[in-house]
């Protein structure tokens, strides 16, 4: 498979996750009384709305080249206002919901892709034998799913996960984001951490792939 194959299995789903996790923020942000992402035109499912040239095209691009697998990416964060959240929701509540959305709609989305490759392979549509396109495109597409559901769910500044902190903590992550990043982007990169990721990943694919299994 040439190397331009590789990229577009892979920026191809990155997109397609990347926009759905946005979309979830937008989506939840509005049910929660805060219509900012909507008025902004960030309530679609257009990539074109969303796309970070760096995290979204260029980290991926630049992992492949250098003989990785192109697994992280972001896109442009969608605005939140949390004091415009309706009245009996919580500025820290509804930060929290609207947050762990993005990372949810992920999974959601690999559930639904696991399906759809056991409906495709029951009805012998799937080649995988032959790595075809589309199983290729499908498998990666729920790979990066769940990537990108656990890595948000990190408690890191500004990943999704560190909502979940502490007041204090959050503010003091804040002002040194940038180390937190860099932090991050280090650790996992250690043998453990690696390991953690990895088992968290088989967890969630066995989960999935497990309940599909029931019917196909």
């Amino acid at each position: 498979m040439s190397t331009f194959q590789d990229i577009i299995i892979v920026l191809v789903p990155m997109m397609l996750s990347l926009t759905v996790h946005e979309y979830a923020h937008a989506w939840t942000a509005l049910k929660l009384g805060d219509d900012t992402a909507y008025s902004q035109g960030r309530l679609t499912l257009n990539p074109l709305a969303h796309i970070d040239p760096i995290g979204t095209v260029m980290l991926p691009v630049i992992s492949i080249l250098f003989g990785g697998l192109g697994l992280f990416g972001w896109a442009k964060p969608v605005p939140v206002m949390p004091h415009r959240f309706r009245r009996g929701v919580t500025m820290r509540r509804g930060m929290i919901i609207t947050s762990v959305a993005g990372p949810a709609s992920n999974i959601l989305f690999a559930f639904v892709v696991a399906g759809l490759m056991m409906i495709l392979g029951k009805f012998g549509m799937l080649d995988r034998d032959n790595a075809g396109l589309v199983p290729l495109l499908l498998t990666k597409l729920f790979e990066i799913n769940l990537v990108l559901a656990i890595f948000n769910m990190l408690p890191v500044y500004p990943l999704d996960g560190h909502r979940l902190l502490p007041e204090r903590w959050k503010m003091a992550m804040a002002r040194y984001g940038y180390v937190s990043m860099l932090a991050l982007l280090f650790l996992i990169q250690l043998p453990p951490v690696q390991l953690l990721f990895g088992l968290t990943r088989y967890v969630l694919s066995f989960v999935i792939l497990g309940f599909w299994g029931l019917f196909f």
